[in-house]
């Protein structure tokens, strides 16, 4: 290890590696804060061609790597062991190329997420992703986990955004497949091997992504909603008569009460309400789209769908909605568990019941909210189990996902699999498509050095 420290210090400069001590606790793990560990050393690159020397200096090693962006992730994705080498991209930042005529913008890997939406909005243009972490979460990350966020329903995930990508594989080639156009039909679409391969597969360096028209009117409401299949109704109903919905997030009143309770913001409504859904519509016509979303939600309330209804009269009437479902009161709970899960649309309603009752009988008492953005299938679930260690977050998760699991969803909708969620890969994949998965990591990583024990 010494010496492959030297080879890699004066590949990246003296201050391209931190050992011991100065690794700092910002390289230990990510968002959830489970099992920080310091790496052996962190490894900053300032470029393509340095990742790939890093890259091929430690598969000579033998050494096993583990990619690092912003650390926002939620599945143990980023996270180190004592054992391994911590690669982080925050030195890779800046956008290289905003290309109006083709509608793209190309940058680095470390570059935030923010740090693009606003270049495009300063542009005329709007990036399709958005995520809560939107200020520190970066699109290297954003890429390998194939995020979604809350613009999914009208956008897609990150892979839908991404044109183009170079990656770096574990033998320190330089994979470039940059291309800014939409019909590429050239072969195997070799990106997507690295879009939601978590850093297993290769190290994203640099992305093109598209962008879209950016919305001229803006509307948004929080709604009050008898029960679940009222919530599917008014989106059902949105989509088809305002065609824009932008942004679609449901609460059961367990999340919305837990939030609000702990808040000393005004609560939109009175009143209490099985369900709440707070609808955004980006569209082309102030004047009239304004008077169409007032219009969808009149009839709506004439028909029973809906219960009661706040428009947004203010940029900041709309931020405290969206403050609701950010939820940052459960920052305040030590040790919470946030699990992010996936089933038709039409069985979330019967899901979130079944789980509630599942966890409740083996653990009375315990918090068991479930919100999320519902138009995309995804369905977050947040826990306080009122302490209890690893061995109840095992036990409640192992709880959540045998649900999944019976309903036939997916364990992971947006978040990964990373460490956390590992043991469950196989509630929602089969036994062949895993084999597969390991065989393209076999092909593309056959010392195992890249990301060792995530996904697989």
């Amino acid at each position: 290890m010494t010496e492959l420290l030297e080879r890699l210090r004066s590949t990246l400069g003296p201050d391209g590696i931190r050992v011991g001590a100065v690794v700092g606790e910002r390289h230990r793990v990510d968002r959830t804060g489970i099992d920080p560990q310091a790496p052996l050393a962190v490894a900053l690159p300032r470029s393509t061609a340095e990742v790939a020397a890093v890259l091929r200096l430690c598969h000579e090693a033998g050494q096993a790597v583990v990619p690092q962006g912003g650390l926002t992730g939620l599945a143990g994705g980023a996270t180190p062991t004592r054992d391994t080498l911590a690669l982080s991209l925050e030195r890779m930042r800046g956008i290289e190329e905003l290309d109006p005529a083709a509608a793209t913008v190309t940058a680095l890997a470390g570059t935030p997420l923010q740090a693009l939406q606003e270049a495009a909005e300063e542009a005329g243009f709007f990036l399709g992703l958005d995520l809560g972490a939107r200020g520190s979460c970066q699109i290297g990350g954003n890429v390998a986990t194939n995020a979604g966020g809350m613009k999914v329903i009208r956008y897609g995930m990150a892979r839908e955004q991404v044109l183009g990508l170079e990656a770096v594989l574990a033998d320190g080639t330089v994979i470039g497949a940059m291309s800014k156009m939409l019909k590429n039909n050239a072969g195997y679409d070799v990106k997507q091997l690295f879009i939601g391969s978590e850093g297993t597969l290769g190290v994203v360096t640099r992305v093109v992504l598209k962008l879209h028209p950016r919305p001229s009117s803006l509307a948004t409401a929080i709604c009050a909603l008898p029960g679940y299949a009222a919530v599917v109704t008014l989106l059902r109903r949105a989509q088809a008569v305002l065609g824009g919905v932008s942004a679609y997030e449901a609460m059961w009143h367990d999340y919305y009460d837990f939030v609000t309770s702990r808040s000393d913001r005004p609560k939109p409504f009175a009143t209490p309400h099985p369900f709440y859904a707070i609808m955004e519509y980006a569209g082309v016509d102030p004047e009239g789209d304004a008077a169409r979303f007032e219009a969808l939600l009149a009839s709506m309330l004439e028909e029973g769908v809906v219960l009661d209804a706040v428009i947004a009269r203010s940029e900041k009437q709309a931020r405290s909605f969206w403050q609701i479902r950010e939820g940052l009161e459960w920052d305040a709970v030590e040790a919470p568990i946030h699990l992010d899960v996936s089933l038709p649309i039409g069985s979330l309603g019967d899901f979130a019941e079944r789980t509630r009752a599942a966890l409740q009988a083996r653990w009375p008492g315990s918090i068991n909210s479930f919100y999320g953005h519902i138009g995309d299938s995804n369905l977050h679930v947040s826990l306080d189990m009122g302490g209890g260690g690893e061995a109840r977050r095992h036990a409640a998760e192992e709880t959540v996902y045998r649900v999944v699991r019976d309903m036939g969803g997916s364990v992971s909708a947006e978040h990964g699999i990373g460490t956390l969620k590992r043991r469950y890969l196989g509630y929602s994949r089969s036994e062949a498509e895993i084999e597969l998965m390991r065989r393209l990591k076999q092909a593309l990583d056959p010392k195992g050095i890249l990301n060792p024990g995530k996904v697989l």
